[in-house]
This record gives structure tokens, C-alpha cells and sequence, in this order.
């Protein structure tokens, strides 16, 4: 995958060193190079605090912990971003099947990849997220 910031199309910018500098190497190959973590291994995904789910490399709001279901995929779900521009939808081509992925539509860096089987959630979808490509910010009540 070509960097996303080569593009020039999102608000936020920083070359490649940048990137490596301010991302562990693990957040640095999932945000960065479209990796994915190991199904069950994620920190976020037993999160039940409320609170917002943040894109790591650039702090973008992305999730509220009201739309995080429990999936059975091992990875952290949402049924809907924050706002339909907080992310960016598009068709993944690789590993031999079409996906639609999900990038932070403020950065470009990838997140993971939306389903349309999210049954009994409100929207149908499953936002199927890389715990390293979140930050999460919890309420403070």
C-alpha cells in the first residue's frame, strides 16, 4: 500500500520519517501500512468504559463507546463513526476478496475494514477496528 500522505487529500501531513518517528513499529505498520493485528490481542477490545475512540497517528474523533458492540471477531466493533466524514470508505481489493476498508479521514491511515453484518446493531455494519489504530479517551463522570 502506498502511503496515504502521498496523496496530499487529507488535512493532516507528515512525511514517512515522521510517521515512523511519532508511531511505535507495530501502530506504525497497521496505521501505516494497512497490517492487522492478531484477532483477540487488541488492549481496546474489552473496553466498556463510556467514552470516544480516537485515531492514534492524529487524535481525529472517530467512535463513541455507545455504538462498540461485542462481534465475536476479535477485534474491537462499532456499528457507526462518529460523523459520516470522520472516516474514509474504500474498496480493498487484496487478499483475494473485496473489502471495504476504513481509513481516518483526517490522516489517511488505516483503521480496519467495515461489514455489512452487523445484525441487530441499528446500521447493520460492523466497523472491525485494530485496537493499535484507536486511542481511547474515557468519560470523565
Amino acid at each position: 500500500m502506498s502511503s496515504p500522505a502521498e496523496s496530499g487529500k487529507y488535512p493532516v501531513q507528515r512525511s514517512d520519517s515522521e510517521w515512523r518517528e511519532a508511531l511505535s513499529p507495530e501502530e506504525y505498520a497497521i496505521l501505516r501500512q494497512a497490517a492487522t493485528e492478531r484477532a483477540g490481542t487488541g488492549a481496546l477490545l474489552n473496553e466498556e468504559r463510556d467514552g470516544l475512540y480516537r485515531c492514534r497517528a492524529c487524535g481525529n474523533e472517530l467512535f463513541v463507546a455507545g455504538t462498540k458492540f461485542d462481534s465475536g471477531c476479535g477485534w474491537p466493533s462499532f456499528y457507526e463513526s462518529v460523523r459520516p466524514d470522520a472516516v474514509e470508505l474504500l474498496e480493498d481489493n487484496s487478499l483475494g476478496m473485496t473489502r471495504t476498508e476504513v481509513r481516518c479521514a483526517r490522516c489517511g491511515s488505516h483503521l480496519g475494514h467495515v461489514f455489512p453484518d452487523g445484525f441487530g446493531t441499528p446500521t447493520g455494519n460492523r466497523y472491525c477496528m485494530n485496537s493499535l489504530a484507536l486511542s481511547f479517551e474515557a468519560d470523565e463522570t
